[in-house]
C-alpha cells in the first residue's frame, strides 16, 4: 500500500491524528481537513486513492460532500465514519455515493481492512476493464467501467458508486444467479444478515433506473436463490 494516498475529513483532532498516524505507520500518503469545505477544495483539486469522510463536520457535512465529490468523481473510493449506525443511515451513507460505512468507535486494523477492502476492490476493477476492453454490453444496456457511465438503449442513466458496483457485478455475470451473500462479500464487504434487506432496496433503485421504462426487463429475481441480469 505504500505510495497510495489518502485524503481524512474528521473535525475531531484525537480521531483524525489517530487515524492519521495509523496509516502514515502503514505507508500511505495522507492529506487532512478539519472541515467539509476545505475537504471539498482538496478532494477536487489533489487525487486519491480513498477518502475518509466523518459525517458530522463543520460547512459542509460528509453526506453532501460525498454527493458533491460523485457529480465529478465517481471512481475515487470514499469510507463515511459516523457515530450514526442504522441501517437507515447507512442507506443514506451508500445513496450519497459512498463505497462502505464504519461506525465509531472503531478500532485501527478493522479501519485498515476496510481500506485494503476497497483499494484491493478498485484494482480489481480496473483488472476487469482491460479484459473486457472496458465496455460491458447486455443487450441495450452499456457499462464504460473506466468512467462508471451507463447508458441504455443510447440514453445515459445516473448512479450512484453502490448502484454503479452493484450493477457492474451483475453484468459481469449474466445469466449466472448471485446470491445475497455473494453479493453483500463482493458489493458491501460484509458477511450478509439476513434480518436486513439493504441489497433489495439497491436493486428496487436498480430497477427504478434501468428496468422501468423499457419494455424488456433485465434485472431479476430468482425466489429463494438470488439475482440474475439476463440478456435474453
Amino acid at each position: 500500500m505504500e505510495g497510495l494516498k489518502i485524503l481524512i475529513v474528521e473535525d475531531e483532532a484525537r480521531v483524525l491524528q489517530f487515524i492519521r498516524q495509523g496509516l502514515e505507520e502503514n505507508g500511505f500518503e495522507v492529506d487532512f481537513a478539519y472541515d467539509g469545505e476545505i475537504g471539498r477544495k482538496l478532494a477536487l483539486s489533489k487525487t486519491y486513492d480513498l477518502i475518509i469522510l466523518d459525517v458530522i463536520i463543520p460547512q459542509i457535512n460528509g453526506l453532501e460532500l460525498c454527493r458533491r465529490i460523485r457529480e465529478i468523481d465517481n471512481t475515487t473510493k470514499i469510507l463515511m465514519l459516523t457515530a450514526l449506525g442504522s441501517l437507515s443511515d447507512k442507506l443514506e451513507g451508500f445513496e450519497a455515493g459512498a463505497d462502505d460505512y464504519l461506525v465509531k468507535p472503531f478500532d485501527f486494523p478493522e479501519l485498515l481492512a476496510r481500506i485494503k477492502s476497497l483499494l484491493k476492490r478498485g484494482r480489481s476493477s480496473e483488472d476487469d476493464a482491460k479484459n473486457t476492453d472496458h465496455i460491458i454490453r447486455v443487450a441495450d444496456l452499456e457499462l464504460n467501467t473506466h468512467n462508471k457511465r451507463v447508458y441504455r438503449a443510447g440514453r445515459e442513466i445516473r448512479l450512484t458508486a453502490k448502484e454503479y458496483a452493484l450493477l457492474e457485478l451483475l453484468a459481469l455475470n449474466k445469466n449466472r444467479v448471485l446470491s445475497k451473500a455473494f453479493i453483500a462479500e463482493k458489493i458491501w464487504a460484509i458477511t450478509f444478515d439476513s434480518g436486513t434487506n439493504v441489497i433489495e432496496v439497491y436493486m428496487n433503485f436498480l430497477r427504478k433506473k434501468i428496468d422501468h421504462n423499457f419494455e424488456v426487463k433485465l434485472l431479476h429475481t430468482m425466489v429463494g436463490m438470488g439475482y440474475t441480469m439476463k440478456d435474453q
